[in-house]
């Protein structure tokens, strides 16, 4: 009987590893901060990679929150620089490039930021 009870035990789902870019999936605005909260898992998840604290940027940036935007694109910029430029997604270091004019204190093209 013992055996009978323990086959009919249910097995529990399998947990969804955390994937580097699960920050951008399926972006909902109504649903910023729930997404923010998963992209500091993937974040923590993957600390020396650039590209989570990237896209963390942008949902910040929707948030209305640049200041916290700012600070993962600064971290995203360090940490790219800790890599070689032939391993680093080109996209990606575009990306950081033209957002990091977005944050410099001093605004594009040095005009005072908003």
């Amino acid at each position: 009987m013992a055996c009978l009870v323990a086959g009919c035990a249910e097995q529990p789902l399998p947990v969804e590893a955390i994937r580097r870019d699960a920050c951008l999936r399926n972006v909902r605005l109504e649903q910023l901060q729930e997404q923010i909260k998963r992209c500091d898992a993937v974040v923590e998840a993957f600390p020396d990679d650039p590209a989570p604290r990237n896209d963390r940027y942008l949902l910040h940036s929707l948030a209305g929150n640049d200041k916290a935007a700012c600070q993962d694109l600064r971290q995203a910029a360090k940490l790219a620089k800790a890599i070689p430029a032939e391993r680093l997604d080109p996209q990606l270091r575009s990306d950081l490039e033209v957002r990091q004019q977005l944050c410099d204190p001093a605004g594009p093209a040095g005009a005072p930021a908003p």
